[in-house]
């Protein structure tokens, strides 16, 4: 792209909504990875890359992790198939995506005569060439699915991929609203492989969301090889018909985004504790200072924890905490451990993990 072009987009760029925050996908240059950097087995959720989902649902198996290759300089997400399907049941899939926040997507206009079309552009490399899709998923009111198909032309090669989502009719009528609240009111997906109860879409087509029209029968299946591997970086979802330079965040901003869903707290012995009181005599309510507020109430790991008091300590085995009073604007959260004995009410504790990490989900 020339820097007269490139000028012009950022100008576009400019007039649809500003230079920075143009990239409405969270940690799209995969460089936080709270949970997992090595190769983690893939089930249904979140397992390695903060904030991307990586869904495995075939009788094959396969991981992800943090990888230096990158066709720049940084790290990208690495999937890696270890157990082949070479046969796909119709209900079976495997994508990875992510759901973007409802209520940071009003700007899109979607259920009005004035919404706008998003551009999708990513960089992919993968050993299987052939056609693969991405689809967005617009979950609220009626809900619709844009499936596109893209190819992979070149083994082992980093190719760009740009894609234009223009809303149609559908999207600019009353059922195309996205709920301006903290729920999912976008889910943008990658495709790896797709049964036929979900590969009815046609590319470059919005269609109803209950078709389950995630892909197309055009996509590859690339579980089919335990050679098969997939990277995926710089993705980049903004709002304009033309792609623009990728945002590239700092590594604090881009955490800082990912911990309102996801956080994490060291355990190690007696180095992490925080100012709590006894509630009863068995367990504990301990206030933590959030880096930032967190998106919903959010669920918690179990843990061993230990409460220091005058006496000394105790100890809580494999206890999991839960969120108490907890309030969408407060960046300190409220909780409270069990499994304890022997304490006087109201007597003030420093309490924290010991040997596993406290995990805090609030995840979309």
């Amino acid at each position: 792209m020339s820097r007269a072009r490139e000028f012009a987009d950022l100008a576009g760029s400019a007039d649809a909504g500003g230079l920075t925050g143009r990239n409405l996908i969270i940690n799209g240059a995969m460089q936080v990875f709270q949970r997992a950097t090595a190769a983690t087995t893939a089930t249904t959720t979140y397992s390695t890359a903060d904030r991307f989902v990586i869904y495995e649902s075939t009788d094959g198996s396969m991981t992800t992790e943090k990888s230096s290759d990158h066709p720049f300089s940084g790290s990208s997400l690495k999937a890696q198939v270890t157990g082949a399907d070479t046969s796909i049941a119709a209900g079976q899939f495997a994508y990875i995506y992510q759901n973007i926040e409802a209520q940071n997507l009003q700007h899109l206009l979607y259920g009005t005569s004035s919404a706008k079309p998003l551009t999708l552009s990513f960089y992919v490399k993968s050993s299987k060439t052939g056609v693969y899709t991405v689809n967005l998923d617009q979950q609220d009111n009626t809900g619709y699915i844009f499936v596109q198909e893209y190819t992979i032309s070149s083994a082992n090669t980093w190719e760009k991929k740009t894609i234009t989502i223009t809303p149609d009719s559908n999207i600019k009528a009353s059922g195309g609203a996205i709920d301006n609240d903290t729920g999912t009111g976008l889910s943008l997906g990658f495709g790896l492989v797709w049964g036929s109860n979900t590969s009815g879409g046609t590319s470059e087509t919005w269609s109803a969301r209950s078709n389950g029209h995630y892909g197309t029968s055009n996509q590859v299946n690339w579980m089919d090889s335990t050679s098969n591997n997939f990277y995926l970086t710089e993705v980049q979802l903004e709002v304009g018909d033309k792609a623009t330079p990728f945002e590239h965040r700092s590594f604090a901003d881009e955490l800082l985004r990912c911990q309102r869903y996801f956080q994490r707290i060291s355990g190690g012995g007696d180095a992490f504790t925080m100012s709590g009181k006894c509630q009863g005599t068995t367990s504990v309510d301990v206030t933590l200072a959030m880096p930032t507020n967190l998106r919903a109430s959010p669920t918690m790991n179990s843990i061993t924890s230990r409460a220091f008091h005058d006496g000394g300590f105790n100890e809580s085995t494999s206890t999991t905490p839960t969120a108490l009073q907890f309030s969408a604007g407060n960046s300190l959260l409220a909780m409270n451990c069990g499994g304890y004995s022997g304490f006087t009410n109201n007597e003030i504790v420093n309490w924290g993990p010991v040997s596993n990490a406290l995990t805090i989900d609030a995840e979309l």
